[in-house]
């Protein structure tokens, strides 16, 4: 930090070559993340300085906060479940640890979660003292729900299910894992981090929600398929009771008691939010997933036209094949089976499928035994 400060002129030349140095979205296939809406954007810098920590400083932006609960709530099918906003699925996922272990009153508790499962559990775990069995997948790169029985025991207290992995885009059986969850009194919860705004906008999707009467908590990230700015998560519960057992007290805020695993809380990721599913609605929403569906399905057909085998056909908009490289500038991901992984996220367009498609083609030499 320089004594006399930067000229502002010079700062911002400065931050400019800095953000030049990132990757473009353009060339970006592996985020989950995206270019946020227009809309998130202008919402986000208007609550830019709101502090959802202190809520009674400013109750126009918690309003804003019911109103994202209870959209969240009417699309999980359960118009009376509760909930709250967080920095995102970590967060999400944590908060869900803390009140299952305090529940239950377990002295050493552990979890059962999927092979697939996102790695904020493992920090989760072991933050909280907390074990972490790893159900295996099935063929499908689902959860083996017969093997995840396997695995309870009286010291069980929570089953985790995942709706559009990470590495996949699968979901897994829930309505399977609520009948065990059901049958032992155990608390089931859903990642749909990535699948939350997904699946609600595919006819046939797999079942995953609160219309499952087992599932007792959800998670999903507006960041991701919501389009809004980072970090935008948001927990759902169906008895948002639940929450009581996370009470800490706060004498000097104008609520004097608290849940959130943070304090100070962005009240501008939840304008963001906020706007983009007011702005563009279920209707708005859905074409909006149409088209990274259709997307998804063109670079599948894409791929295999070259002979690149898909490991899986998706439940969402993550698309896997056969380990091969692609060219620069292009950027993806590989599975830790070192599977090719492709995001087709909103930035990801019909233009850009084709770009890469071509690009793909003029480089790639097929393998001869």
């Amino acid at each position: 930090m320089d004594a006399d400060g930067l000229p502002a002129d010079e700062l911002f030349c400065y931050l400019t070559g800095r953000r030049n140095e990132d990757i473009p979205y353009t060339h970006i296939l592996s985020s989950m993340c995206t270019i946020p809406h227009p809309v998130a954007v202008k919402a986000h810098n208007q609550f830019m300085d709101t502090n959802l920590g202190d809520p009674g400083l400013f109750p126009g932006t918690a309003s804003l906060e019911d109103h994202l609960i209870r959209w969240c709530a009417d699309l999980f099918q359960a118009p009376g479940a509760g909930g709250c906003t967080t920095s995102g699925g970590t967060e999400s996922n944590i908060q869900v640890l803390r009140f299952t272990k305090s529940v239950n009153g377990i002295k050493k508790p552990n979890i059962i979660v999927p092979a697939s499962a996102h790695f904020s559990f493992e920090k989760a775990c072991g933050m909280m003292d907390i074990e972490m069995r790893i159900a295996p997948l099935d063929d499908q790169y689902r959860m083996d729900h017969e093997a995840a029985a396997g695995l309870i025991d009286r010291n069980t207290c929570c089953i985790v299910a995942v709706a559009g992995t990470t590495e996949y885009g699968m979901t897994d059986p829930v309505p399977a894992l609520g009948k065990i969850a059901g049958q032992e009194g155990i608390h089931l919860h859903v990642d749909a981090a990535f699948g939350g705004f997904v699946l609600p906008f595919i006819d046939d999707a797999p079942a995953f929600d609160f219309s499952i009467p087992e599932v007792g908590s959800i998670s999903v990230d507006p960041h991701k398929m919501g389009m809004s700015t980072i970090p935008s998560g948001v927990l759902m519960v169906r008895d948002d009771h639940c929450f009581n057992n996370l009470l800490v007290e706060t004498p000097y805020l104008t609520t004097k008691q608290a849940y959130s695993l943070t304090g100070t809380r962005p009240g501008a990721s939840v304008a963001g939010a906020y706007a983009v599913m007011a702005h563009l609605g279920k209707k708005g929403m859905k074409a909006m997933v149409t088209g990274c569906m259709e997307n998804t399905r063109r670079l599948i057909e894409g791929m295999e036209a070259f002979g690149i085998s898909r490991r899986v056909t998706p439940d969402v908009n993550v698309a896997t094949f056969e380990h091969v490289e692609v060219p620069k500038p292009w950027v993806v991901s590989y599975t830790r089976n070192q599977d090719l992984r492709i995001v087709c996220m909103p930035h990801v367009t019909r233009d850009c499928i084709e770009s890469f498609l071509v690009d793909f083609g003029e480089s790639y030499v097929p393998h001869t035994d």
